[in-house]
């Protein structure tokens, strides 16, 4: 099992739309445990949202490949000291095997070695308790902070309740940090 990490590359792209849609959508995504197929149909991202993680400056999109499979990815974007890491997506089958856990830190110490951040952010939509747990134990925290899911912008999916929101959580990349 040869695990490597790479950038992605537009030739990527078909294959990125397709792990994040069956991570979260559908019926294929109920197979793991990062399904939003109960409140969110349509899709979570298209070619066009993928190729624009790739093209912007101090943006790239992390894949994690076992023999030349994709097996997970995860955006990442630098705003001054801190980096967004979004898009985050395990293939369903391979869920509870420890891939995200070991993308989560190659995205870390990339935002931390290579770009000097200070500290992670994601947005989590707030009712997803499970995997905000997952992210607090992992050293992330909840800021108390949300943003408006964005309604109307298909997008990033269709709603089927209308409480939706994200919540920011957070991460310090440097020892002593809060």
């Amino acid at each position: 099992m040869d695990i490597r990490f790479r950038h992605a590359v537009p030739e990527d792209t078909v294959a990125i739309v397709a792990l994040v849609e069956s991570a979260y959508r559908g019926d294929v995504s109920r197979i793991g445990w990062t399904t939003e197929a109960d409140f969110l149909e349509g899709q979570r991202i298209d070619s066009a949202g993928v190729l624009d993680n790739m093209s912007k400056a101090g943006s790239l999109i992390l894949l994690m490949e076992r023999d030349g499979a994709l097996l997970a990815c995860c955006h990442l974007e630098k705003f001054g000291d801190a980096c967004y890491f979004g898009m985050f997506s395990v293939d369903p089958g391979q869920q509870g095997g420890g891939h995200g856990k070991r993308l989560m830190q190659e995205a870390e110490n990339f935002a931390r070695e290579t770009w000097a951040c200070q500290r992670m952010e994601m947005t989590v939509i707030d009712i997803r308790k499970e995997l905000i747990d997952f992210y607090l134990r992992r050293g992330y925290r909840r800021t108390g902070i949300f943003k408006p899911f964005p309604y109307g912008d298909e997008r990033y999916g269709i709603p089927l309740r209308d409480d939706l929101r994200f919540e920011i959580l957070e991460k310090p990349l440097l020892s002593g940090q809060l």
